[in-house]
């Protein structure tokens, strides 16, 4: 019987996590016990994670990463992986930080999968995007994603606000609501693994993006990230309990990143993914904005008839302004997620409730974020 502990912390937002793994024969059992400060400044164990999904949980994608002082960075990832033995090493390095590591070891990932895989990349499932052109390996749970050459309207971004808006992302505490990305320039794929239809789409949306030298295919510029059941196509399926857990999840997902001076920005289903666990995770970044600088106002009333009448809007509209009330076309005609949708969480519809957020983010408030679920604190 061996306890066996990393000897140094993991820290990431009010807590430090100490990790290790408890050995009883041929069982292994992953430990992780939560570090935090009480109200009255005493330290004190959260609580304790002991299964693999517990892990893997706190280890998230789409959490920020950890800071941890190691000598031998291989030796705590080679550790973290007999804990966690499903996760991919890539994730483990960029998780503690360490995003150069991360990338070297996705792209040896990718290399050995394209040599043990006969599948082509094809343009990815769902809705396609105006900023960014998709695209995926079907044995592979991993999205490629291009800055389009142009964007249609009403976007008004450039490639350069695109690439700011990622990197805030890289920067901020995603509190488990936002997905990790990988930024690569010239990205070297071999040609004859894309599909006829997604070679003749890129040439047409992403074209200074691309170039063909020989049987490779370079790709300048891209982002690659999880992927996850985009929320529009997994509603189609669903039965109604999926359907209301899966609205409770999309709010709650709004609502955390907003407690983290975190606002979407562009908020319809299909920038939203469901993960296997359920969790809802926002993954489209080319419209978010820190939530205080936002100005939510509520639609005013017509004055005139003739301003009741007009097509478009009759009163001005600023940059930064946001009406809450409109919030319900980002269902796009699903009638059944949205009666859900409202009777969890219509406060979302109000502006006060916006209005709230901001002035407890300007008082200096920091959301507690808890890798686990609050029912499991001591």
């Amino acid at each position: 019987f061996q306890i066996q502990v990393l000897s140094s912390l993991f820290y990431r937002n009010k807590g430090a996590y100490l990790v290790g793994k408890i050995i009883n024969g041929y069982r292994v059992t992953p430990i992780a016990l939560p570090l935090l400060h009480t109200a009255s400044g005493q330290l004190a164990v959260d609580t304790v994670l002991h299964t693999e999904d517990d892990l893997q949980a706190l280890f998230s994608y789409a959490r920020a990463y950890f800071m941890v002082d190691m000598q031998i960075p291989s030796a705590y990832v080679q550790f973290l992986r007999t804990l966690m033995p499903r996760k991919p090493r890539a994730e483990i390095y960029s998780a503690l930080g360490l995003q150069k590591q991360g990338k070297n070891s996705f792209y040896r990932d990718l290399l050995h999968h394209l040599r043990h895989s006969t599948d082509r990349f094809r343009i990815a499932p769902g809705i396609k995007g105006m900023v960014m052109t998709v695209f995926t390996l079907p044995s592979y749970n991993i999205v490629f994603k291009i800055i389009k050459d142009r964007f249609a309207p009403p976007k008004e971004v450039t490639h350069q606000t695109v690439r700011e808006k990622y990197r805030l992302v890289s920067r901020h505490d995603r509190i488990g609501r936002m997905a990790d990305t990988q930024e690569f320039d010239n990205l070297v794929f071999p040609l004859d693994r894309f599909s006829d239809e997604l070679i003749e789409e890129l040439h047409k949306v992403a074209s200074s993006s691309i170039e063909i030298r020989g049987d490779k295919l370079v790709i300048k510029h891209l982002y690659t990230e999880r992927y996850m059941t985009p929320l529009n196509i997994y509603l189609e399926t669903a039965d109604d309990d999926q359907i209301r857990n899966a609205m409770e999840e999309y709010g709650n997902c709004i609502k955390q990143l907003a407690a983290a001076n975190i606002f979407p920005g562009d908020m319809p289903l299909k920038n939203f993914g469901v993960t296997r666990h359920g969790r809802v995770v926002f993954y489209d970044y080319d419209e978010i904005a820190t939530l205080t600088d936002c100005n939510f106002r509520e639609i005013p009333q017509p004055r005139t008839e003739q301003e009741e009448m007009q097509s478009g809007t009759w009163y001005t509209v600023g940059p930064d302004d946001i009406f809450p009330e409109e919030f319900r076309l980002f269902f796009s005609g699903n009638i059944k997620a949205r009666k859900m949708f409202e009777e969890i969480h219509g406060e979302l519809y109000q502006v006060s409730f916006w209005t709230g957020l901001q002035e407890q983010i300007r008082n200096g408030y920091v959301v507690d974020v808890f890798p686990y679920r609050r029912a499991k604190r001591f």
